[in-house]
């Protein structure tokens, strides 16, 4: 069993910690708050994958093509 408790907020952090529980896809802000503070208390350490975003259409059969034809020309010079 766990004890309920109120907190006191002002009317902007009340319309973010709305916007916030339907983007993370919760039913209660405690969920959404809970979210937001063990994801802040554990970052990832890893930044493997942290440049995903930039090349989303960008397969990489076109990556190493590229790679390749910039390689020529410094062959070349």
């Amino acid at each position: 069993m766990y004890m309920v408790t109120t907190i006191q907020v002002d009317e902007k952090t009340i319309l973010i910690l709305k916007k916030l529980k339907t983007y993370l896809e919760v039913s209660s802000y405690d969920e959404a708050i809970k979210k937001i503070a063990i994801k802040h208390m554990n970052p990832e350490k890893s930044m493997a994958g942290s440049l995903a975003k930039y090349f989303k259409n960008y397969s990489s059969k076109k990556m190493i093509k590229e790679m390749k034809e910039e390689r020529g020309k410094l062959d070349r010079v």
